[in-house]
């Protein structure tokens, strides 16, 4: 199970310098990847939390991380969907995989908030077939020559889409989620499966057996898809927390990160925008930073093999647990 880390993007310390040197540290440090997420709006009465109150960009903020990072990879979970045209957003990945040396994981999902839909002009109904509309848009402008889409929701005209996704077919694209409908879609449709922070650990694994089974009905191969989990995690050095799975003293979080394993995941990454003592607008973004910091050295992933003197990483090649080709 790879371990990856959470972008600066919630709350006061997510300045531009902060968001590089967390970037650069998370990279020497041997994490996997670099994860954003979305929130166009906050709450008027704060009921989503402290972490949607004063959210960057997700795909800004990776281009941004690209230009102060080499290896690491980077990921947004999730867009939401509704919120785009294919098109535009096809060509938005495009260029920051292009630009970041096939570096790119996307992460996308249909989104809850009736408030972003009512700014987009876009309906809150038939988010399902939407979906899968969009997952087919985007597989015909990142694979076919000439692209031409005719679907219920989108329709694009016989065109040329260039350039192309350096990764091959396209960036893995993983469907966030958790009722059963967009589980089966993962598993026909995606590379894989994002568990948002607000999941139950213990139903995980039940989760992962869902989008299994759908994609071996749809003649896939399950063990090519990669399963991800934000872990929403709070360092408490003085024991408090402890109760709360994912928080407490770093070496308890340690012991519940390592249990995730037994679960079927491919990869997790710890998130701390969702601490509100971090995430927050009001938090003190100095202790914040101090706070994250400790995270990042205490959690770090276990070193892997050294690369041979003087090679250079190829982004080129698609990912582990990544299926060779995939409809969405």
């Amino acid at each position: 199970m790879r371990i990856g880390f959470a972008a600066p993007v919630s709350g006061g310390w997510a300045g531009p310098a902060e968001i590089a040197h967390i970037a650069r540290t998370a990279e020497r440090l041997g994490y996997h990847s670099l994860w954003t997420y979305q929130r166009l709006f906050g709450a008027v009465d704060g009921s989503w939390g402290e972490a949607g109150r004063s959210v960057h960009d997700p795909l800004i903020t990776l281009a941004y991380i690209a230009a102060h990072t080499s290896r690491i990879r980077l990921g947004v979970a999730v867009l939401v969907m509704p919120l785009y045209a294919p098109a535009v957003l096809a060509k938005q990945l495009t260029s920051l995989d292009v630009l970041s040396a096939g570096r790119l994981d996307v992460g996308v999902g249909n989104g809850w908030a009736d408030e972003e839909f009512a700014a987009a002009g876009v309906s809150a109904h038939g988010v399902g077939r939407r979906a899968d509309d969009f997952l087919a848009c985007l597989h015909a402008l990142w694979t076919r020559e000439i692209v031409e889409h005719e679907g219920p929701f989108y329709r694009v005209p016989p065109v040329r889409f260039e350039p192309k996704p350096v990764q091959a077919p396209h960036p893995p694209v993983l469907l966030g989620g958790n009722a059963d409908a967009v589980l089966r879609r993962a598993g026909r449709r995606c590379d894989g499966w994002i568990a948002s922070g607000r999941t139950d650990p213990a139903s995980i694994g039940r989760s992962i057996a869902v989008v299994r089974d759908a994609a071996e009905r749809a003649g896939r191969d399950p063990d090519t898809l990669r399963f991800v989990f934000r872990a929403p995690i709070r360092l408490r050095p003085d024991g408090t927390g402890g109760q709360s799975p994912l928080g407490g003293p770093a070496a308890k979080i340690r012991d519940d990160v390592a249990a995730l394993a037994d679960t079927g995941l491919t990869e997790v990454f710890l998130d701390p925008n969702f601490d509100p003592e971090v995430g927050s607008p009001d938090a003190d973004a100095e202790q914040a930073r101090d706070r994250v910091e400790l995270l990042l050295d205490e959690l770090a992933p276990e070193p892997g093999p050294a690369p041979a003197h003087g090679a250079a990483p190829d982004h080129r090649a698609a990912p582990e647990h990544r299926p060779k080709d995939t409809p969405c």
